[in-house]
């Protein structure tokens, strides 16, 4: 299955920054299986394909994206998806749910990316495009360190230099800078607010507050974290 194939069973268009991505071997991660964290992540950690270490982050390679898309537009499917709106997962969390390019809802040239949750009739904008869905992934990986799988800080800074290495030149410049004057910084200890009063340690680079902050003013996206049914039942 390639990209083209891809698109014309679906009658839409790949931004040119996926199919860059797609020729520079940044998709290609591989059959996923019991071995693979033993026997193909090493072989990607130093230099990570897309978004290798985000956290709750699995990348489809091109035979799961048509086998997730044409399911998706199953009649069938659980989720019955309404047929009038097309979504073109790319990846999923640990959970099921998928992250999608959301054909549909294309404007001005630009694809919005968005979440399909799996046990809710729900699609949650998360970024105006691919570009921006990148640098917004890379901000939330340097403002939370893994310690719930006690990666050090030492494993926390090098997974970003990695991270780093492989994905700077598909930023703009000016992103970019931001990411490396963040790896210079500290990491630090903060707290995020809960419902009812309750509140949630975290370490990273940045603060959730300022995570909110550069997200606003470097990707502003009006629909960010709106969502929209996507199913025809209930």
């Amino acid at each position: 299955m390639t990209l083209s194939e891809i698109e014309r069973q679906h009658g839409f268009a790949y931004p040119s920054l996926y199919r860059q991505l797609e020729r520079d071997g940044m998709l290609d991660v591989g059959e996923y299986g019991p071995d693979w964290y033993k026997l193909v992540y090493p072989t990607l950690k130093d230099k990570p394909t897309l978004l290798l270490h985000a956290d709750d982050f699995e990348l489809l390679n091109l035979k799961a994206v048509a086998e997730e898309a044409d399911t998706l537009r199953d009649a069938e499917d659980y989720r019955q998806v309404d047929p009038a709106l097309r979504f073109i997962p790319f990846a999923q969390t640990g959970a099921g749910d998928h992250y999608c390019f959301f054909a549909s809802g294309e404007q001005d040239g630009e694809l919005p990316i968005v979440l399909l949750w799996h046990d809710q009739n729900e699609a949650q904008y998360v970024a105006r495009n691919l570009q921006d869905f990148l640098f917004h992934m890379l901000l939330n990986s340097m403002a939370d360190q893994d310690t719930y799988n006690e990666v050090s800080d030492e494993e926390f800074r090098e997974q970003l230099e990695n991270t780093l290495g492989t994905h700077a030149r598909y930023l703009p410049p000016e992103q970019a800078q931001i990411l490396h004057a963040l790896l210079a910084r500290d990491i630090v200890d903060y707290e995020v607010a809960l419902p009812k009063g309750r509140r949630q340690a975290h370490r990273g680079l940045l603060t959730d507050i300022e995570l909110a902050s550069l997200r606003s003013e470097c990707i502003p996206y009006e629909k960010f974290d709106s969502g929209f049914a996507y199913g025809t039942a209930g």
